[in-house]
């Protein structure tokens, strides 16, 4: 739903005349419908998970696939033949990583107990270690002492009741039934079937969903998405792409994580090391705790097959190479941040999804959440899922730094803003960030949702700003001098000329946020070499002319972010001249561009240049050029006593 939309005029009130619901309180109603919805489905997922479990599953399974399938179809394979090599070759392996683990599991089964031996010597042995005045030691008398109060209170229980005369209990007669045969059998057989009938189903489902893949594709677009094509369509293609890469990814980076885990282990001697290497591909696919419980099992099989601790110590180090280098290397390489999701949302998502399915809904948590967040960043209604579990900043840059303004949080701001300059210039942060933040502040003061408190923080935080970004002025001013002198060319998109030599002020025209603006273009100007001074608002707004340091000033430069501000402006600008007629004054009105208010023709009001960004301001008061003259206001007063139109005796 548009804005225009959302503000779109309703039904008259009580009065009958129209009013225009806040588009706020709609995205509001809106939200809550949504979240309403949203607990709706969990509850009918919870419910109906014997149904959605396989369906969930085999719709992953499917979009893995997908990309062999279309693979195959590029080499001139048939559709049905390239459906199928594709789900028997992904099923066979599956079939075969079950195979070898079982086969290493029942390996693992028949010497557990001499690890068990190991492990209980090395336990004795620490026991003794720490005999005497130990921690163990210590520990097992407590215990002892626990056990022996224990005994003592329960034979107090029972010796007033060995006194008490013995009543014989009627004894218990149990019915026993006759069990049907074919009961016995179902309830013995159901157990063991059921998983090969849902892998069965699964696979039939896999099948025909990639063999009708286009058909469902149309078939969804017809169901939600026929009003707005382009918009449906980009949401397939983005979850394809996103849950597809990543699920295909995972298995690439999980699978070179298990190759050197496998081999590390093999040489360290550890038994089964391929059955710890397949577990440690499987529980990588659990965020975050499943490199964790893979690495568990394999320390404590080193702790119980040899007898010092050496081997513990090299196990939990092969496991730490390898996950920094996974981590570091190889993750971002292959898929880096393609998921689109935040790690306090996988986290969360991994909770809740294993609440609602158990440990299959943990491991399928991840790209269940994906398909979320594609669904929340292209269909409106669902947009707060793209708020809550996306990695996408959810501010506008002008937009936090408004934020923090507010807050009284300049610290923050600046760091933010060094992020910002690490690759543009300062007066591109101003232009694009600053000054918006401005705009936005002037726009709530007009509406009347600031507070005069709140107007002087947000100035206070802004000039806060501005003094903590000094020392990056200064850094870019000394950075194009050294530029200049080699000749090459510095500066923004808009290239400013020099200024050594010139001399400027900056003017906040009515309040403190203009006063925030001066400061900033003060400082771009000092940054091409100019001399600069600002003049706040309250200084001549209380002593007027006399607030404006003009001597040696060459251009002054007026701010005004209410760009309803042309006749304080020619004010301003004739008081400007009067003082000193040879005085260039310009104006910055980054609101006079023809879109938020008309634009002002600079000749209407005596100034030598209006423009709405902090760079063109630049720009044109560092520009060598002639003012512009005051002009002469010719007034017409007729003499009293005199009816209008009469010559007097003087004119004769």
């Amino acid at each position: 739903m548009t804005s225009a939309e959302l503000s779109k005029t309703t039904k008259g009130g009580p009065t009958g005349e129209p009013y225009r619901l806040a588009e706020g309180e709609l995205r509001s109603k809106l939200s809550g419908s949504t979240i309403l919805i949203l607990i709706g489905v969990a509850v009918i997922l919870r419910l109906g998970q014997e149904i959605f479990v396989p369906l969930a599953l085999s719709l992953l399974l499917a979009f893995t696939l997908a990309p062999i399938v279309s693979f195959l179809r590029k080499r001139s394979v048939p559709k049905i033949a390239a459906v199928l090599l594709a789900v028997v070759s992904a099923f066979c392996a599956i079939a075969l990583f079950s195979i070898v683990v079982a086969t290493q599991v029942t390996n693992l089964a028949e010497n557990i107990p001499i690890y068990q031996r190991n492990l209980v010597d090395k336990v004795h042995s620490l026991a003794q270690a720490g005999a005497g005045d130990g921690v163990l030691d210590h520990l097992s008398k407590a215990v002892e002492r626990v056990g022996a109060e224990i005994q003592t209170r329960a034979v107090e229980s029972q010796s007033p009741a060995a006194q008490t005369p013995t009543i014989r209990e009627p004894m218990p007669v149990e019915i026993v039934t006759r069990s049907d045969p074919i009961q016995t059998l179902g309830n013995l057989l159901l157990p063991l079937i059921s998983p090969f009938a849902t892998a069965g189903l699964v696979v039939v489902l896999v099948i025909f969903m990639l063999l009708e893949r286009e058909d469902l594709r149309d078939r969804f677009i017809r169901l939600v998405g026929l009003g707005d094509l382009h918009r449906t369509t980009a949401a397939l293609q983005d979850a394809g792409k996103r849950v597809g890469r990543y699920l295909l990814m995972q298995l690439v980076v999980n699978t070179l994580y298990a190759v050197p885990i496998s081999v590390g282990l093999w040489a360290l001697g550890i038994p089964n090391a391929i059955l710890w290497g397949l577990l440690t591909l499987v529980l990588r696919f659990v965020p975050y705790i499943g490199a964790i419980i893979g690495m568990i099992l394999p320390l404590f099989l080193a702790l119980a097959i040899a007898p010092g601790w050496s081997l513990v110590v090299w196990v939990g180090a092969l496991y730490l190479t390898t996950e920094l280098i996974s981590n570091n290397v190889l993750e971002p390489w292959l898929y880096g941040a393609n998921t689109g999701l935040s790690p306090l949302a996988i986290i969360i998502s991994a909770i809740f999804w294993s609440w609602l399915w158990g440990p299959l809904g943990l491991m399928l948590s991840t790209p269940l959440t994906v398909c979320l967040v594609v669904l929340g960043r292209h269909v409106p209604q669902f947009g707060v899922l793209d708020v809550l579990l996306g990695n996408e900043p959810v501010l506008e840059p002008h937009e936090k730094l408004y934020q923090r303004l507010l807050a009284g949080d300049p610290n923050e701001a600046s760091d933010n803003a060094e992020e910002f300059l690490q690759e543009e210039y300062l007066v591109d942060y101003y232009d694009n960030v600053g000054l918006p933040a401005l705009l936005l502040g002037e726009t709530d003061r007009q509406r009347g949702v600031l507070s005069e408190n709140q107007i002087i923080l947000v100035a206070s935080s802004s000039l806060s700003l501005v003094e903590n970004l000094s020392d990056i002025a200064e850094e870019e001013e000394n950075e194009d001098e050294t530029a200049s002198d080699a000749g090459l060319e510095t500066g923004s998109e808009l290239e400013l000329p020099d200024g050594q030599g010139r001399s400027l002020l900056c003017i906040g025209g009515r309040g403190g946020l203009d006063d925030a603006a001066a400061a900033m273009l003060s400082q771009v100007l000092e940054v091409q070499g100019a001399t600069s001074t600002t003049s706040s608002y309250s200084d001549h707004a209380a002593r007027g002319s006399l607030a404006f340091p003009i001597d040696g000033v060459d251009t002054a430069i007026v701010i005004y972010l209410n760009g309803n501000s042309k006749s304080r402006a020619r004010q301003i600008v004739r008081r400007l001249k009067r003082l000193k007629p040879d005085l260039r004054v310009g104006l910055l009105m980054p609101t006079a561009n023809g879109l938020d208010y008309p634009p002002i023709d600079p000749s209407e009001i005596d100034a030598d240049f209006i423009e709405t960004s902090i760079a063109q301001a630049a720009r044109s008061g560092l520009v060598m050029s002639t003012p512009v003259s005051l002009k002469t206001v010719v007034r017409k007063i007729a003499r009293r006593g005199l009816p209008s139109g009469r010559p007097s005796a003087a004119s004769n």
